[in-house]
């Protein structure tokens, strides 16, 4: 089966369903198995994703993309350097 990808909101709204199935006395891995999703990422998710709320989750996903956009910019700026370096030198 190929795995799913869920969006940040998605996520923290599948945690507090686990938080509401939690306190009808529901146990970990019974919470997982109804969220459709394995124990090791339930963890996983809990640990980046347990704090937030959906507001904040849409904003650290704007956040995600932007450092991507600008790790992006950095790296074809030092691209830019090396190259115009190697015309200086003659190393073409």
């Amino acid at each position: 089966l190929p795995a799913k990808r869920f969006s940040v909101e998605q996520i923290v709204a599948k945690l507090r369903e686990a938080e509401r199935h939690q306190a009808q006395g529901l146990t970990i891995p019974q919470t997982c198995k109804r969220l459709g999703v394995s124990e090791q990422t339930f963890y996983r998710w809990r640990i980046k994703y347990g704090a937030l709320k959906e507001d904040e989750a849409q904003r650290l996903k704007a956040l995600e993309q932007e450092n991507s956009r600008l790790k992006k910019i950095v790296a074809e700026q030092a691209l830019d350097i090396a190259m115009l370096r190697d015309l200086q030198r003659g190393n073409w």
